[in-house]
């Protein structure tokens, strides 16, 4: 992919964000255009506007964009990271994929703290986060705004993925994702409040 763009990133993209988040979310894959060329999630294609706007809304991010993995950008309590970490053959990922990056994910995963969330991006990064901790899927359906309480405290919450296609033909509009975002927020503040009187 370097070749026919020398300055593009062009490799497995890292995570980002806080590494004590209690908010894990994961995506999809790198975009080919958007983190395969930045190197950062969700930074450079079109399902970053609106989800870096809605981590901002919530309290997680520091500023409302992503604009290069340059910039000034923190994220608190929040980190970002991708089912597979390599942009697939036309933007789809296959389960081989998913299959053969899921080792880092499962490291990603026992990295969390007891009392985190895990938001998963669509139904690929729902069943690759069940298959990272060794979960069965018919146990914990996908659905969005689906909350699940896995073992040992930490919960999985859904949403439909904020690609382009999906905001663009209204499956997933903005209040929507918000309403999951928020969800999040309300639970880990609840946690950590609970937390705090012991």
């Amino acid at each position: 992919m370097r070749g026919l763009h020398p300055h593009y990133h062009a490799a497995p993209v890292p995570p980002f964000g806080d590494p004590q988040a209690r908010l894990l979310v994961v995506g999809l894959a790198p975009g080919m255009h958007g983190a395969n060329a930045s190197g950062r999630p969700f930074t450079g294609d079109h399902a970053g506007i609106l989800l870096y706007e809605t981590l901002h809304r919530y309290g997680f991010g520091s500023a409302p964009f992503s604009r290069s993995r340059d910039d000034d950008l923190v994220l608190t309590g929040c980190r970002i990271t991708n089912a597979v970490k390599c942009v697939p053959p036309e933007n789809k990922p296959t389960g081989g994929e998913t299959r053969q990056c899921n080792v880092y994910l499962r490291a990603e995963l026992a990295d969390l703290g007891a009392d985190a969330l895990i938001l998963a991006l669509g139904r690929v990064a729902h069943g690759a986060v069940l298959m990272a901790l060794d979960l069965k899927p018919a146990a914990f359906p996908f659905a969005h705004g689906a909350a699940h309480a896995l073992p040992g405290g930490r919960r999985l919450l859904d949403s439909y993925h904020c690609s382009r296609y999906n905001t663009q033909t209204g499956r997933l509009t903005a209040e929507m994702f918000r309403a999951v975002v928020g969800q999040a927020r309300d639970w880990l503040d609840l946690s950590a409040r609970s937390h705090d009187r012991f």
